[in-house]
């Protein structure tokens, strides 16, 4: 019997989508005001799923204070009020997109999780718009 927890968290971040290979016409032209040299940021809501099978012992599939515990340690404590360009190691050549913070963020917590598990994550970066990775 396969289960799916789910937990959500919150955290704000700035960036700059640009990609150095492009002149500044082209980041403004592809990436519009997310270009901005002096950066944006988002109110992120981020919500990670976790399918399995039930442990008949604890009733879990994962105990959530546990996830809770991945999810802050990988994800909130490390880009709450951050600018992600500047502060997070992954970002330094790695376009900050939607879609690039998923699977970044998807690889931390899969890290952490039993191989038993599957995950996958959305990630908000509007009340609108938002990603959704699994590993594939």
């Amino acid at each position: 019997m396969s289960v799916t927890v789910f937990r959500q968290e919150h955290f704000n971040a700035a960036h700059r989508l640009n990609n150095p290979a492009w002149n500044d016409e082209t980041n403004k032209q592809i990436f519009g005001k997310c270009n901005n040299a002096n950066y944006h940021g988002h109110n992120y809501l981020l919500e990670v799923a976790v399918k399995g099978e039930i442990d008949p012992e604890t009733g879990y599939v994962i105990d959530i204070k546990i996830l809770s515990d991945i999810i802050h340690e990988e994800i909130t404590d490390r880009y709450d009020h951050k600018n992600l360009n500047l502060d997070i190691p992954e970002f330094k050549e790695l376009n900050p997109t939607a879609e690039n913070m998923a699977v970044v963020i998807w690889n931390r917590i899969n890290n952490r999780l039993n191989t038993k598990l599957s995950l996958s994550i959305r990630l908000y970066e509007t009340e609108r718009n938002y990603v959704e990775y699994s590993g594939n």
